[in-house]
């Protein structure tokens, strides 16, 4: 079973200790109040009985007035604590999970479903973790100690009694904890699934409709739902059964104790006073470690999402692949890179091999891109054409060879001087990306500073005569065909060129989805830039107006 409190949330969410800190001072307080509390009820009550008057109850009542004011607050003090924690936890964990994307955008082991349930519901869950669970432990460890210890300084027997039968509810926590972390990670896995699916079956769903398989989705799609429900149910059993063994159990070990004070009361070798404190203390020792039980339910959701946001999160910092920034500027730690306009740019022997595979991605690539050339890399796909492109940008962290742009080496380089070099080029993706707005929104991406003459000039450019400014996109390029959308990513790519100081482009597969006509003229207006170009292309027409023609093979791709 996982421990407790994972330490990579010590490490990682700095809100983390504090709040840790906080806990025990509330903790501490809580077993104070609670000890004043049951010596004022066993003094008043035991007063009344031996005088036989209500003489100065008002006054014992008073206090514990006081008492249970003090304890309200404390609960409240906590509470605050407690949502203050979970709300910069997970701000911090959605931070650090959104960096971690970008540091490796072409990571394909975490869909977007899965993103999309961490960053919104998974990590939510935290919520019962720091809001109901981690309180809780800091009680059970805090006050049944300070309890047992004023317990003992009044009666041996019962101390002894306690020693015994609270470490059961523990041991029955981790055996029944044992198989609810089962049941949780597989029904985490279940909504991930069922995340997954649907988001794929959205992105697709045009293309359902066209060839008339909309509707047989359908079924699938309740499939998933179905085991989803049912993971949900058979968790939700597991936490009420034991929930029911721990109360019970509690129930014996506190009825264990009365019992045995009960019969020396009866005998004469108790007073009235030490019986009553006994009493009253004896179900608060176990109330704490059995509440634990009942919260470890609550945290499991959120200790398995932080899990799964952990994994990603180290996964992109386990590769030393520079962190993707969308800050621009040099920095303290960064190097000064020159630009691709002014010097070449050469990769020397580059390999890479993906994990869980034998043959490798890139096998000593090299390659040179000289200012103003246009060199295009060829080859059959899986040939590593994708995977060269994705180590110069810094995506991709080869195994071995360099990159070297002048005399700046960028293997192994700060994420500082990758994000100088970053903008100096221009990157057209396969499935180049759009957010919700205008046309001119999404141009501007490349020069922010750029008229509307300009960004008309560009679209007019790359063959996007029909193509308002004004026009509505929304998310995923929805509202454009996809030779549209590689038309505005080719005119925002030589926006950044012409306006943003990028002084090469990279293009992935730039006339996909083009009749000639419009090949032709997205060629003309590259070649007419006169700036570096490295482009990944199948086409006949790209590969003949290139410079240098690089063909790859013989290797298998990503995974």
């Amino acid at each position: 079973m996982a421990p407790p409190l994972d330490p990579r949330l010590l490490r990682r969410a700095r809100a983390t200790v504090p709040f840790l800190v906080a806990l025990c001072a509330t903790g501490a307080v809580t077993a104070v109040l609670v000890l004043g509390q049951a010596w004022l009820l066993s003094r008043s009550v035991s007063s009344v009985f031996a005088t036989h008057s209500m003489d100065g109850v008002g006054r014992w009542a008073a206090l514990l007035g006081l008492v249970f004011c003090g304890r309200g607050l404390t609960s409240w003090a906590t509470e605050w604590f407690s949502h203050r924690a979970s709300a910069a936890v997970k701000s911090q964990l959605r931070g650090d999970l959104l960096r971690a994307r970008l540091a490796r955008p072409t990571d394909s082991s975490t869909t977007s479903g899965t993103l999309i349930t961490l960053i919104t519901t998974g990590l939510d869950a935290l919520d019962g973790f720091y809001a109901k669970y981690l309180p809780q432990l800091v009680l059970a460890v805090i006050v049944p100690v300070v309890l047992a210890v004023a317990i003992a300084t009044r009666d041996v027997v019962s101390v002894v009694i306690i020693a015994v039968t609270i470490p059961l509810i523990p041991l029955f926590m981790a055996l029944i904890g044992w198989r609810t972390e089962t049941a949780v990670r597989r029904r985490f896995h279940v909504a991930t699934r069922l995340s997954d699916h649907f988001a794929d079956l959205m992105s697709g769903l045009p293309t359902l409709q066209v060839f008339g398989r909309a509707r047989a989705q359908l079924e699938g799609l309740r499939r998933t739902e179905g085991a989803n429900r049912t993971e949900t149910m058979r968790t939700l059993r597991i936490s009420f059964l034991s929930s029911f063994v721990l109360e019970l159990l509690a129930t014996l070990s506190v009825a264990l104790v009365a019992v045995t004070v009960g019969f020396r009361v009866a005998a004469g070798g108790m007073n009235l006073q030490t019986s009553l404190f006994i009493l009253i203390l004896a179900p608060e020792v176990y109330l704490p470690v059995r509440e634990v039980g009942a919260r470890f339910h609550d945290s499991a959701d959120g200790m398995a999402a932080a899990e799964a946001a952990f994994a990603v999160i180290d996964r992109a910092g386990s590769a030393s692949a520079p962190a993707c920034s969308p800050t621009t500027g040099s920095s303290p730690g960064g190097i000064d890179v020159p630009s691709p306009r002014d010097v070449p740019v050469v990769l020397e022997g580059l390999t890479l091999t993906y994990p869980d595979t034998a043959a490798p991605a890139l096998d000593g690539l090299d390659l040179r891109i000289d200012p103003g050339s246009l060199v295009a890399l060829a080859g059959h796909s899986g040939g590593g054409k994708t995977t060269a492109l994705d180590c110069l940008l810094g995506f991709l962290t080869p195994d071995s060879g360099r990159i070297r742009v002048g005399d700046v080496d960028l293997v192994g380089a700060s994420p500082d001087t990758w994000r100088v070099w970053r903008r100096h080029l221009a990157h057209v993706s396969q499935d180049p990306a759009m957010i919700r707005g205008t046309l001119a929104d999404n141009l501007r991406l490349g020069a922010a500073d750029a008229t509307d003459e300009q960004l008309r000039h560009a679209l007019d450019r790359c063959g996007a005569h029909s193509l308002a400014l004004d026009k509505r996109v929304d998310d995923d390029a929805e509202g454009l065909s996809a030779g549209e959308r590689r038309r505005v990513a080719m005119a925002r790519a030589l926006l950044r060129v012409e306006l943003g100081g990028a002084g090469m482009l990279v293009l992935d597969e730039p006339t996909a989805g083009l009749d000639d006509a419009a090949e032709a003229t997205v060629l003309e207006t590259v070649r007419a830039l006169g700036t570096s170009v490295l482009a990944v292309s199948h086409r006949s027409a790209v590969l003949e107006g290139a410079d240098v023609v690089v063909t790859l093979g013989g290797q298998k791709a990503r995974p």
